[in-house]
């Protein structure tokens, strides 16, 4: 077969893959799958890209495997093995990664070297429910196969159009100036959600669009012309929606108030805010929004009413910043899946001259608005692997591609923003 690709995205007890064909300047899917309950039980799990399920076994766990040094190896060995055996034939061009959080340094993916891993690092304060596993499938890879190249993709990259006005807050300059700054996340997704709405519906993907990646993480994102303009979330991964475990945006003087009033530190301030908030705080029920969907519960029903009262207040605000709408875009696990949450957020977004289609909506889509409509509304799938897996070849193989794609500077770092020229800050 032609060289192949493969796309790791890493969590805490997880790791998701992907195996790409890398046939000139296209990436086709071979194989997907993940290793779940890494540390613990380890179980592989294999689909072909359609859903037919390949592979399913249960793994020696990592203390006992041989030659495992860590679980995030271990796992990493497991799916260099089920690459042998799904994806025979090519050499393993390079790895690319979701990487969570960028900072400043980095507007487009990179090539992973020393200084890149270093700077990654320094960034797990403000990512630390990912940055560390996306770290640890770097490393892992690193370990087991030092020859293959790798590359990181990340989610704040996309944001990085913003005029500085948006990505500022309200404190005094110096702040800035250490990267203290709003970086938004889920850039990824939307990425993939844009090129696809650009094939179902040019126009409106080229005017004025909002994308409401709506998952067990929660973000919206204003696009103009293909360019982020605004988002919800901030410095880091907490800000904005509330979410599964959460808890989106919160007055400042909240937090105050804990650590003043309630005797909390920034330890048990990030248990609260990052594990025991959102959906899952407010319900006492559940993080996963189906099983609030299903339960009679109040909990759950105020938690339900929650996150959709709040999705139209950010709607409202990302318009705002736009100008007006031409498009909203549902995307992410419950965006995709969870019709009667759209529904709502159409209902109540009527104001902005957003229609629902409830047969086009219970069928999920792609277009979930009346014909003719304007402003429109769509399901569309995210699909980031692909979009890793591109940006892995791009970089590694640019003639292939027509250019650097994503290649950065001439120097091998980051190249410069395409957002309006301002004073580079250093990373934090």
């Amino acid at each position: 077969m032609d060289d192949a690709l493969l796309v790791l995205n890493a969590g805490s007890s997880s790791v998701k893959f992907a195996v790409y064909r890398a046939r000139d300047a296209a990436v086709d899917a071979v194989v997907e799958g993940q290793v779940e309950g890494i540390g613990a039980r380890p179980r592989l799990v294999v689909r072909r890209p359609g859903g037919d399920l390949l592979e399913t076994r249960d793994l020696e766990p990592p203390e006992t495997a041989r030659g495992a040094r860590d679980p995030h190896r271990h796992a990493f060995e497991v799916v260099a093995g089920c690459l042998e055996r799904h994806a025979p034939g090519g050499a393993l061009l390079g790895v690319g990664h979701r990487v969570v959080h960028g900072g400043t340094r980095y507007d487009r993916p990179v090539r992973v070297d020393d200084d890149v891993l270093r700077a990654l690092v320094r960034l797990e304060p403000l990512a630390p429910l990912h940055q560390p596993h996306c770290i640890a499938g770097i490393r892992a890879v690193a370990a087991a196969r030092p020859e293959v190249p790798q590359v990181a993709c990340f989610d704040t990259a996309f944001h990085r159009t913003q005029p500085r006005v948006a990505t500022r807050f309200a404190l005094p300059p110096a702040f800035e100036a250490a990267g203290v700054v709003r970086y938004g996340f889920h850039g990824l997704s939307y990425e993939s959600v844009m090129t696809r709405l650009r094939e179902l519906a040019p126009q409106a993907a080229a005017g004025r669009v909002v994308v409401a990646h709506l998952g067990n993480g929660a973000s919206m994102t204003a696009v103009r012309a293909g360019r982020s303009v605004a988002t919800t979330m901030g410095l880091t991964a907490l800000d904005g929606l509330p979410m599964g475990t959460r808890s989106g945006a919160l007055d400042p003087g909240v937090l105050l108030w804990l650590l003043d009033q309630r005797g909390y530190d920034s330890r048990s301030l990030a248990d609260l805010l990052y594990r025991r908030s959102g959906l899952l705080g407010v319900s006492g029920v559940s993080s996963d929004m189906r099983a609030l969907l299903a339960s009679d519960d109040p909990g759950a029903a105020e938690a339900i009413d929650l996150f959709v009262y709040r999705i139209g207040r950010e709607l409202g605000s990302l318009t705002a910043a736009l100008g007006g709408l031409d498009a909203l875009v549902f995307t992410g696990g419950i965006g995709e899946h969870a019709a009667p949450i759209r529904a709502r957020v159409l209902v109540d977004a009527a104001w902005l001259g957003l229609a629902l289609d409830a047969a086009a909506n219970d069928a999920g889509g792609p277009r979930i608005s009346p014909p003719g409509a304007h402003p429109s509304a769509w399901v569309v799938a995210s699909d980031e692997n692909r979009v890793i897996a591109q940006h892995t070849l791009a970089l590694l193989r640019p003639a292939a591609v027509g250019g650097g794609g994503g290649a950065g500077g001439p120097d091998g770092s980051a190249g410069e923003s395409p957002a309006p020229r301002r004073a580079r800050r250093r990373p934090l």
